[in-house]
């Protein structure tokens, strides 16, 4: 299938590893451009190298996303040094690692911020000019913990915030050429990720896990998440607006989200 994408550019956080890494490298082998952005340099060097690098028109180098303000100089540098943004895949996140309901007020923001917070910030300055253009993409990467209890509060909180931002924000642009809409993965292993370290360091947990929690009886893979983002990139997913779509093995228990 072709999905029409040669030649757009792709802006990717979160992308030096686990799924915004299979993301990015799937975006890159349709043609697209990508500018992506992570904590870490080497992963980014290391994505860099195996995509083409910048002679291939690719982009991107460390980057913090956790401080107030750094959205605007961020999508600047971009204007300057990149060009136009296509598509927006809104993928940093995370627990934070932390699990504790009564945490500070501080460390709620800090989750909130990191899992929905910058993924609004960067919407707002692109998506209306993706709107002006007639054409765009934006789409979150979520979790199932956004529409049951499976995870900390916190990151269930966030992650349930972005899900209902996507459908009522999409839903806003959907006259305009932009679609917005959000994937939730179930668990996933990735190469230094939680399950990929629980299953060297606590097998049996996730033995109990897979058995009760996972119906596939496996975990997913950033590849299978990567194939369904670049499929809602494309013109086919033009009647997406708002969608949220779970790849979960079939985890989710609830009949609606």
């Amino acid at each position: 299938m072709d999905f029409a994408l040669r030649g757009k550019r792709a802006l990717v956080t979160g992308a030096g590893r686990g799924i915004g890494r299979a993301i990015s490298e799937a975006l890159a082998a349709e043609g697209v451009k990508v500018a992506v952005f992570s904590r870490t340099q080497g992963d980014i060097d290391v994505l860099l190298n195996e995509i083409g690098g910048t002679m291939a028109g690719h982009y991107g180098h460390a980057y913090d996303f956790a401080p107030d303000g750094c959205i605007e100089p961020l999508i600047e540098e971009l204007d300057e040094h990149f060009g136009e943004i296509d598509i927006v895949v809104n993928n940093v996140g995370g627990t934070l690692n932390v699990t504790d309901p009564l945490c500070p007020i501080g460390d709620w923001r800090r989750v909130m911020r990191l899992n929905l917070e910058v993924a609004i910030e960067i919407n707002r300055l692109l998506v209306p000019r993706m709107a002006e253009r007639g054409w765009g993409r934006a789409i979150q990467v979520a979790s199932t913990a956004s529409v049951e209890n499976n995870g900390p509060i916190t990151y269930c909180a966030a992650k349930a915030a972005l899900a209902a931002y996507t459908r009522g924000f999409g839903r806003i642009m959907a006259a305009s050429g932009v679609v917005v809409s959000a994937v939730l993965p179930g668990a996933v292993r990735t190469e230094g990720g939680h399950w990929d370290i629980a299953s060297r360091e606590r097998p049996e947990h996730v033995e109990k896990y897979l058995a009760e929690r996972c119906p596939a009886g496996r975990f997913g893979t950033a590849e299978e998440i990567a194939a369904l983002v670049v499929f809602m990139c494309s013109e086919q997913a033009s009647f997406m607006q708002g969608s949220t779509v779970a790849v979960d093995g079939g985890q989710i228990r609830g009949f609606h989200y």
